[in-house]
């Protein structure tokens, strides 16, 4: 056993962590390249994800009927959900028009990536590594302060944002840099850390039954070796909560980020 799981007899571990698919291994052909050394199970996640979302949205829109087709209407589906429910629900016609593309591109991109947690094979997510998760946090972050500061000036959005109207002065001395730490330094981080806490304990998970059970399925003693199926059978149910999981925590970011971007735009705080 080692940090990526069970070392198999090919000297591929199962399953695959962040170390493993690197070129060099898949494709001994391309071993002396940089690409080779630097392309592992996470960045092969990331880049195959953007490249079946795009690929989706170009076959879809392949040939565009004002009647829409099948594929069409499935494209539609997905960004007409994060629009409706999330983006003009929370921000009203006018911004949340405005904002659904990139809603609907984060909602995506989080739910794809999240989605290869539970393929065989690779079983992990690339939100279980906390680099793409902060990466999110900051671009939503940089979003939502942006807006703020573009609509009201710098010194306006700051004192919306930290300073709560109707509160006693003495109370402010205590709450404006609370308000300051919590809106404009800890969001980023509480987005980043609730997703990747969720993929990260779901791929530990689904590690330890998968795990479990190949370890008493090759132990000596039968009855340890029944209970292997019990193992297996869990592992098969936890595969279809993760996957519950993957997708609401997409939706909860992807809201949150909403929510933020309506907070920073809005006149009364």
């Amino acid at each position: 056993m080692t940090n990526s799981g069970m070392v198999m007899a090919d000297g591929l571990h199962f399953p695959p962590g962040t170390d493993e698919f690197i070129f060099r291994d898949w494709f001994p052909a391309l071993s002396d390249t940089i690409l080779a050394n630097t392309i592992t199970t996470i960045t092969f996640i990331v880049w195959a994800s953007v490249g079946i979302i795009m690929g989706l949205f170009l076959w879809a829109y392949r040939r565009p009927q004002l009647v829409p087709t099948r594929r069409q209407w499935l494209a539609e589906s997905a960004y007409g959900f994060i629009r409706n429910s999330v983006a003009i629900d929370l921000m009203g016609k006018k911004y949340g028009v405005r904002f659904a593309p990139y809603l609907a591109t984060l909602f995506l991109f989080i739910a794809f990536t999240n989605l290869f947690g539970i393929i065989p094979g690779i079983q992990i997510s690339a939100n279980a590594h906390i680099a793409f998760p902060l990466m999110l946090g900051v671009a939503s972050w940089l979003l939502y302060n942006l807006v703020g500061i573009r609509k009201f000036g710098f010194f306006r959005y700051l004192k919306n944002t930290c300073v709560p109207p109707g509160v006693p002065w003495p109370v402010l001395i205590l709450l404006v840099p609370i308000e300051f730490f919590t809106n404009l330094i800890l969001r980023p981080f509480t987005l980043a850390l609730r997703l990747f806490a969720a993929m990260f304990a779901g791929h530990l998970i689904l590690l330890v039954f998968i795990l479990g059970g190949f370890t008493m399925l090759q132990a000596d003693n039968f009855l340890v070796q029944g209970l292997s199926v019990f193992s297996f059978l869990m592992a098969i149910a936890f595969t279809f909560f993760e996957l519950f999981i993957m997708l609401l925590q997409a939706y909860i970011f992807t809201l949150l980020t909403a929510l933020y971007v309506q907070g920073a735009i809005s006149e009364e705080h």
